[in-house]
C-alpha cells in the first residue's frame, strides 16, 4: 500500500507534465503568433497570419483545460494554494485568452479591423505574460502554512525574477510562433518569420542563460539540490545540450531550412520541461508542498488514471489527425509585398 502511494502521485506528476508540455507547445505557437501579428507591416499578411490558426487554435487551449482538471482531481491542495496565491496572473491569462478568442471572430466579420487586431495581438501577449508570472512564481517558491495553505499577499508573484522568467517565456512563444510560421508561409513573409525566429532564438537563449544562474544564486534550496550529485551531473549536461540545440536552431535558420527550425524548437522545450521537472520533483510547490502532501485519495487518482486512460490516445489522435489534415501553406496574395 505504501508503495502504491507512492506510485501513484508519481505517476500523476508525469501526466501533468505531459499536459502542461503539450499545452506550451500547441496553444504557445497560437500566442507566439499572435504577438507575431502585432508586427505585421499590412492587413494581408495580418489575414495570412490569423488563417495559419483558424483550425487548429481552438483545439490547442483544450490541453489547458484538461491539465487544470487533472491538477484539481490528483492534487486538490495545490489546485487551491496555487490558484490562491496566483489569482491575479492566472486572471490576466484568463482575461487575455478570452479577448483574443472574441477578437479573432469578431475580426472575421468587421469592416474595420484595427481594433479586433490589436486586440487578438495584446490578448495573445496578455495570455502569454500571465504563464510567465505563475511559473516564475511557482518556481521561486509560494509562502503556506503547516496545512499547506497560503499565506501569502495578492502581489509575492511580482517581482523582477518572475518578470524575467515571463519575458523569456514570451520569447520562447514568438520563437516557437515564427518557426511554426516559416513552416506555413512562403516567399518575402517567411523570409520575414526567419529573421523574427533567428532574433527571438537569441533573446530566449539570454533569458534561459540569465535564469540559469539567477535561479541557484537566490534559491538556496535549489542551490543545494543542484549542486548535490547526481542532479549535479544533470544540470552540467542540460544547458551544455540546450546551446547544442540552439546552435542547431541558428544553423537551420540560417540555411532556411522549413521544417527542422519547429524540430529543434520542440527539443529545446522539452529539454527545459525536463530540468524544470527534476528540479522541481518531487515538489508540487517548491519547496513547501510534495506530491505526496498534495495527493488525492489512492481511489481517486485510480479512477482518474483509468479515465484518462482512454481520454489521452483520442485527444492526441484527434491533435494529429488535425495538423494532417489541415497540412500545407497558406495562400494568400501578400507573400508579394
Amino acid at each position: 500500500m505504501n508503495a502504491l502511494l507512492h506510485f501513484l502521485p508519481q505517476v500523476w506528476f508525469v501526466v501533468l507534465a505531459l499536459f502542461l508540455f503539450l499545452y506550451v507547445i500547441l496553444d504557445g505557437f497560437d500566442l507566439g503568433v499572435g504577438i507575431l501579428s502585432l508586427t505585421s507591416s499590412n492587413e494581408e499578411r495580418r489575414s495570412l497570419l490569423m488563417t495559419s490558426l483558424g483550425n487548429v487554435w481552438d483545439a490547442n487551449e483544450t490541453w489547458l483545460v484538461v491539465m487544470g482538471g487533472a491538477l484539481f482531481g490528483a492534487f486538490p491542495l495545490a489546485y487551491g494554494t496555487i490558484l490562491s496565491a496566483l489569482y491575479i496572473p492566472i486572471f490576466i491569462m484568463i482575461f487575455g485568452l478570452i479577448f483574443r478568442a472574441v477578437a479573432f471572430e469578431f475580426r472575421e466579420h468587421s469592416q474595420r479591423k484595427l481594433f479586433w487586431n490589436l486586440a487578438f495581438g495584446i490578448g495573445s501577449f496578455m495570455a502569454a505574460l500571465g504563464q510567465g508570472f505563475a511559473l516564475g512564481s511557482v518556481i521561486e517558491g509560494i509562502a503556506v502554512d503547516g496545512a499547506g495553505h497560503f499565506i501569502g499577499s495578492s502581489w509575492d508573484w511580482l517581482d523582477w525574477r518572475s518578470l524575467l522568467v515571463a519575458l523569456t517565456l514570451i520569447q520562447g512563444y514568438v520563437l516557437i510562433g515564427s518557426t511554426y510560421l516559416i513552416l506555413k508561409t512562403e516567399g518575402d513573409l517567411q523570409k520575414t518569420h526567419f529573421q523574427t525566429a533567428k532574433l527571438a532564438a537569441i533573446t530566449t537563449l539570454i533569458g534561459a542563460v540569465l535564469i540559469t544562474i539567477v535561479t541557484p544564486v537566490f534559491y538556496e534550496a535549489v542551490r543545494t539540490r543542484l549542486f548535490s550529485p547526481p542532479l549535479l551531473y544533470i544540470f552540467i549536461t542540460i544547458p551544455l545540450l540546450g546551446l547544442l540545440l540552439v546552435g542547431l536552431l541558428l544553423r537551420s535558420l540560417i540555411q532556411q531550412e522549413e521544417r527542422t527550425p519547429f524540430v529543434w524548437t520542440i527539443l529545446i522545450f522539452l529539454l527545459t520541461f525536463i530540468g524544470l521537472g527534476l528540479i522541481i520533483f518531487p515538489y508540487i510547490i517548491p519547496t513547501q508542498i510534495t506530491i505526496y502532501q498534495a495527493a488525492a485519495a489512492p481511489s481517486a487518482l485510480v479512477f482518474m488514471i483509468i479515465f484518462v486512460g482512454f481520454l489521452i490516445p483520442i485527444m492526441i489522435f484527434y491533435n494529429i489527425y488535425q495538423y494532417v489534415v489541415f497540412r500545407g501553406k497558406v495562400a494568400g496574395s501578400a507573400y508579394d509585398h
